[in-house]
């Protein structure tokens, strides 16, 4: 029985390689994950990859639309399998932490610009800042230990 990760490489015209699925079953487990994660974790896998390896199926995936690249400002690039939904992230300013969110109104992309420029626009990518609910929690022990 062919597995899913096959189907879907061989669907976006790709050849099934040992290091392409090893990578897909990191990405699956830890998702956006910056490269440096997804040579780690591989190689665990499969021990005779090399970074270069690594680097090329994460080119490929991306280039056939079986994985993103988004590049979050001051941050490494990272990669994802959701694909194909417009969806946007939220960022941690403090920790880095990493969500998905859906479009919040209207269909892809949910975002006009005012101007165009001429451009037929396919996506918007939105990245949503602030902080998350365990480094709120962390801020707020610190705060309350400091008036103590």
């Amino acid at each position: 029985m062919e597995t899913t990760w096959a189907h879907q490489l061989r669907a976006a015209g790709l050849r099934v390689t040992r290091p392409r699925l090893s990578v897909l079953s990191v990405l699956a487990e830890h998702p956006h994950a910056a490269a440096d994660t997804i040579v780690t974790s591989a190689r665990a896998l499969h021990p005779s990859l090399s970074p270069q390896a690594v680097y090329g199926v994460l080119r490929a995936l991306v280039a056939g639309g079986v994985a993103r690249r988004i590049e979050p400002a001051g941050a490494p690039a990272l990669f994802e399998l959701r694909v194909g939904d417009n969806h946007h992230h939220l960022v941690c300013r403090s920790c880095g932490a990493v969500a998905d969110v859906d479009c919040a109104v209207g269909a892809a992309p949910c975002l006009s610009p005012s101007d165009a420029a001429g451009f037929v626009v396919d996506e918007a990518e939105v990245v949503f800042w602030g902080l998350c609910s365990n480094c709120q929690d962390h801020q707020q022990e610190i705060r309350g230990g400091a008036t103590a």
